[in-house]
């Protein structure tokens, strides 16, 4: 296994560690977990549907859990990453077609998310090169 793909392998454990914290943070705190939130945040977090929290978890513990994968050499990483996007893409979707949050924050607001779907995808490639190569069994 290359050094490069180890040195992307920890920053993708980097990076769904944070995606953790950040849930623990919201799951926590909610609207307040970025800052201060005006009223319109308190008021979008509150209309949240029960499952939403539990969907942003699965999208980024299988994250997490799919970069340890590509860590420790296992097949797994591949379907967790799978998981994981496939938990974006409901969050996300639920969120852009159900709530006027781009009539109030903007085109701007989907840009993160857009980040975090090509994260996604490059997690999925990743793994699955890798595969490819034998890197992981």
């Amino acid at each position: 296994m290359p050094t490069w793909f180890r040195i992307f392998a920890v920053v993708l454990l980097a990076w769904g560690a944070a995606g953790c914290f950040a849930w623990y943070q919201q799951f926590r705190l909610g609207a307040d977990a970025m800052g201060p939130a005006d009223a319109y945040q308190r008021a979008l977090y509150a209309a949240l549907p029960v499952w939403y929290n539990a969907v942003y978890a699965v999208a980024v513990g299988t994250g997490f859990l799919g970069a340890l994968a590509l860590l420790a050499r296992s097949v797994f990483a591949r379907p967790l990453f799978v998981v994981a996007l496939i938990a974006v893409i409901v969050q996300f979707g639920w969120l852009f077609a159900t709530t006027d949050i781009l009539a109030h924050r903007g085109v701007g607001a989907a840009g993160f998310p857009i980040v975090i779907v090509v994260i996604t995808g490059f997690e999925i490639w990743l793994a699955r090169h890798a595969q490819r190569r034998g890197w992981i069994a």
